[in-house]
């Protein structure tokens, strides 16, 4: 395998795409995208996502110490990057891309209903790295849409549709599973019954659309 040297670069990819929705002390709210977002703690359950001083965005988190990630489907490609590409300063993007907006329940900070997945969360601290600032927040909760629940409390992020963001491109993630946490250390017959509920539930779904026709 050769390779290209690429020096200085985070080349980190595909990575998850998200809207974050925020309010001013005036009761201004503002939604854009951040490509630099991800998991950092169980315990507390602490998220963070990194932004630079010049988003409108910026000032009112800074200014809240709140936000919400919203995680879009992707039939929201085209509002997702139209939130990333035009400024709060400029437009009103909430009003421009439609969005439903519902009020937190832990935070100020409202979430847009459109998408399946909100996380609400509390700025506890703020690092300056450079082009970016990186704000480290505890999630408080989650709204999740009770379609993606199965019957045993389970969430199926694979049944939102969701996208990914990969060099300047949106991505789908697929709804097919290649593997499972342990699977390459658990035992066949574990394996194969989870194999078998799979592809029971496909059936099912299958069924369901069918019925709906």
């Amino acid at each position: 395998m050769s390779k290209n040297i690429f020096k200085g670069s985070v080349v980190l990819n595909p990575v998850p795409v998200v809207m974050v929705t925020s309010r001013n002390s005036e009761g201004k709210d503002n939604v854009f995208t951040v490509a630099w977002t991800g998991t950092v703690c169980t315990k507390p359950p602490m998220l963070s996502i990194s932004i630079r001083p010049e988003r409108l965005s910026y000032d009112y988190i800074k200014e809240s110490m709140e936000f919400t990630i919203n995680l879009p489907t992707r039939k929201l490609t085209r509002e997702t990057d139209f939130c990333g590409v035009r400024s709060g300063r400029v437009v009103d993007k909430i009003k421009e891309m439609n969005f439903t907006m519902k009020e937190g329940k832990e935070v100020n900070s409202p979430y847009i209903d459109e998408c399946p997945v909100n996380i609400e969360c509390k700025v506890k601290s703020i690092i300056p790295l450079g082009t970016h600032d990186l704000f480290l927040a505890e999630v408080l909760c989650s709204h999740i849409d009770e379609k993606l629940i199965d019957e045993n409390g389970k969430i199926h992020f694979e049944w939102a549709n969701l996208i990914t963001y990969s060099h300047g491109e949106y991505f789908p993630v697929p709804k097919t599973a290649i593997g499972s946490f342990g699977y390459s250390v658990a035992k066949k017959a574990t394996i194969e019954k989870k194999k078998s509920t799979n592809t029971i539930k496909k059936k099912k779904d299958k069924t369901k659309k069918k019925g709906k026709r």
